[in-house]
């Protein structure tokens, strides 16, 4: 496949990442000996934090009732949005039951997990979408106890803003705390605070998260290792550019380890999005205008290919965690591509409103992960047990086979067991 790029990115600094095992053990080994007060010194070392660290519920009311109602109708409205997809979900998911030969049963039954820990990012922004894609999801797939950690910010009454507060009783988080980073993490996972251990540590966060949840990963499950997160906009010369260019740049702000990408046949389409992306950066107020810029300027690409089957064969390989089809024949697109988290159709389909509000849930595989793994869903919550029942017309020739294979694996036990069931011949 012939690629032409106008616009190439520098490569990721995967060590700045990988260096930060050490300290992750240090701090998670830390905790884990010193229990609360050990988490407590750490938020105190690395946050500033002196104050309560579990949320208590009249904080959580009072900061309820200063979120403005315009706010709570739209977060309302997205969490109605996410948990009636969750629920789609969990429908699609049925228990089986099949007789496989006369007297050979099978089936599987859905079982949610008992209690999850749910990560929300509170540093350069405050991720009300976290808080509803987590526990929403969570609460759909009927998990017993949710609990909810972020990090605690100084201008926040109670430690962590109003507006996730809100989101998060809304949610029906059972216990929120005032904790981030690590320390958040092994709060959840070693059942720290009055929690009991998590049996999944979900949502996005920065590195240290990420190792940190690399490391447990055994002792508790985790949804994914998310790296930065990423965005590839597939684009033909139905494509409008001033779109295309704002919609990079609206993934560009996360920061400047974001990577973007355009993949596109049409060299005027391709030009005109680059000579309009350094104005959208340049109408961003600050902080957002220097991670745009930065981001755009170190990872931001630009792939010219030469028709849509080349465009198709580029986001395949790249599988990026937002791919956004800006083209004609969408059904085409939908059938043909393969590897992504989350997939926009058609102009109108913004990457916001999959990351915010329309349904769908935004902690989404990132770093070609989409390659082998989709996102978070009601899915990642449910265990799918088997179980078997044997009756009379099927006990004597699975004995017998048991017994068959197990011998020629040189496992006689194992055959004993089948042998006992056997009907004596003769």
């Amino acid at each position: 496949m012939t690629q032409t790029f106008l616009k190439r990115g520098l490569p990721q600094d995967v060590e700045t990442i990988a260096g930060v095992g050490p300290t992750v053990s240090r701090i998670l080994e830390e905790i884990e000996t010193g229990r609360e007060a050990a988490a407590l010194a750490v938020a105190r070392r690395l946050d500033g934090w002196e104050g309560e660290v579990i949320v208590p519920e009249a904080a959580i009311e009072a900061a309820c009732a200063r979120v403005p109602q315009e706010l709570k109708d739209a977060i309302d409205w997205a969490h109605q949005n996410i948990a009636r997809f969750a629920e789609a979900q969990r429908a699609s998911l049925t228990e089986v039951e099949v007789e496989l030969r006369p007297g050979l049963f099978a089936g599987q039954r859905i079982l949610p997990v008992a209690s999850a820990g749910c990560y929300v990012p509170g540093g350069r922004y405050s991720h009300i979408a976290s808080a509803l894609m987590t526990v929403t999801t969570a609460r759909v797939a009927g998990v017993a106890h949710v609990a909810a950690v972020s990090p605690p910010r100084a201008d926040a009454p109670a430690g962590v803003p109003d507006a996730i507060l809100y989101t998060l009783k809304l949610c029906g988080a059972d216990r929120v705390l005032a904790l981030g980073g690590v320390q958040g993490v092994a709060a959840m996972a070693f059942g720290l605070f009055g929690l009991p251990r998590a049996d999944i540590l979900v949502g996005p966060g920065n590195q240290f998260v990420t190792e940190a949840k690399r490391q447990l990963f055994g002792r508790v499950g985790i949804d994914m290792l998310a790296g930065p997160t990423d965005v590839l906009i597939v684009a033909d010369e139905t494509a409008d550019p001033r779109v295309v260019a704002a919609d990079l740049v609206g993934q560009c702000e996360h920061g400047p380890n974001t990577p973007v990408w355009l993949v596109t046949d049409s060299r005027a389409v391709a030009e005109a999005v680059a000579a309009h992306v350094p104005a959208c950066c340049d109408a961003l107020p600050e902080p957002n205008r220097s991670a745009a810029r930065a981001a755009w300027a170190n990872l931001g690409e630009i792939i010219l290919v030469s028709d849509r089957e080349a465009m198709a064969d580029e986001a395949d390989r790249i599988a990026p965690e937002h791919l956004h089809v800006q083209a004609a024949d969408l059904d085409w697109w939908k059938a043909r591509l393969n590897a992504y988290g989350s997939l926009f159709l058609g102009p109108e389909a913004t990457v916001a409103f999959g990351d915010k509000a329309s349904g769908t849930n935004h902690v989404l595989p990132t770093s070609g992960a989409a390659r082998y793994t989709g996102g978070l869903s009601v899915h990642k919550f449910l265990r799918t047990v088997t179980w078997q029942r044997v009756e009379p017309p099927a006990l004597q020739t699975l004995a017998e086979v048991t017994a068959t294979i197990s011998r020629v694996e040189g496992m006689e036990a194992h055959a004993r067991t089948a042998d006992l069931r056997m009907t004596p011949k003769g």
